[in-house]
């Protein structure tokens, strides 16, 4: 499918939303944050993109297997993964599974039969799998009962890496990812477990956890660079920007565009990190990071982070 043909398809998933909201096109992408697009008409937005499930995350002892869980984990919220209209629509794995579960508020025009459903041969996503059947099935909770999901994740079976490679590649158009990166998702996802969780509630959704996101992949990059994986590390860097791109969006509003441009800064610096000497620039760029992560902790609360000024600018027509 050419990409004249794939954009159109893109556009009419988001006319279709503006349709259900009673907004027009402009408005659909003027939304403060590109989640408010695939939530239920009168969801109430402030509460739920403030709040996310606990990740029910067991990261092994051993060092070679934690080092690719982190891989998985970023390659997981990083949308560029699957590519086509999810990453021009800002869709990562993590939209459906927040932080590794479900997402019970997750509607996609043309995609969702309801919300916390998707139907995943649907052409807006994918030309491979589209076969003209709605069919909306419910989100699975991959920390939940490895019972109930139906991809075998025993730790010698290549279903797992296999499904996730036809997901990337089929379901959403994507390019196959580097062989590392999917044997780390296959780790990330395996990692997940109902043991593994505190509680079976929400926790605040934070600049500091979005912070911790950036990091936890810029480290991942180090740790590539280490094993002579340039292409792995080339993965790390791009979920390490578009976590800095999901930071910048919820610093919405001109008293914190100097937060936004320090944001915009950091990441054109990690875009051009390759070559011989990107083990050294990493480093620099995390020495450098306080520059930037100081002042975005000390303006959260005047910042969509903060459920009272999301809702308050969903009241003012910011959504």
């Amino acid at each position: 499918m050419d990409r004249a043909r794939r954009r159109s398809r893109f556009l009419i998933a988001a006319t279709g939303l503006a349709l259900i909201l009673g907004a027009s096109r402009a408005e659909i992408f003027a939304l403060p944050l590109r989640a408010m697009r695939w939530l239920a008409p009168g969801a109430d937005a402030a509460s739920i993109l403030t709040r996310r499930p606990l990740e029910c995350l067991k990261v092994p002892a051993d060092p070679e297997a934690a080092y690719l869980v982190e891989v998985g984990r970023a390659a997981f919220r990083d949308p560029l993964l699957l590519g086509g209209q999810a990453a021009r629509a800002g869709v990562a794995c993590e939209t459906c599974h927040r932080n590794g579960r479900a997402n019970p508020d997750f509607d996609f025009p043309g995609v969702s039969g309801g919300p916390g459903t998707a139907d995943v041969t649907s052409f807006v996503f994918s030309s491979h799998r589209g076969d003209h059947t709605f069919d909306p099935k419910p989100i699975p909770d991959l920390g939940g009962p490895k019972a109930s999901l139906k991809v075998s994740q025993a730790p010698g079976s290549p279903a797992l890496k296999t499904f996730i490679r036809g997901l990337v590649t089929e379901e959403f158009d994507g390019a196959p990812p580097p062989e590392t990166v999917l044997d780390a998702l296959a780790v990330y996802v395996r990692g997940m477990s109902p043991a593994a969780c505190a509680g079976l509630g929400l926790e605040p959704q934070t600049a500091g956890d979005a912070i911790a996101d950036v990091s936890r992949a810029v480290t991942a990059a180090q740790g590539a660079l280490a094993r002579h994986d340039p292409e792995t590390a080339r993965v790390m860097i791009q979920a390490a920007r578009a976590g800095l791109g999901n930071l910048a969006e919820r610093y919405d509003g001109p008293a914190l565009a100097p937060e936004r441009r320090r944001l915009a800064d950091a990441a054109l610096d990690l875009a051009g990190i390759a070559g011989p000497d990107a083990s050294l620039r990493l480093a620099a760029w995390i020495a450098r990071s306080g520059d930037w992560e100081a002042p975005i902790l000390k303006h959260e609360a005047s910042s969509l982070y903060n459920p009272f000024r999301l809702a308050a600018a969903l009241r003012h027509g910011r959504g």
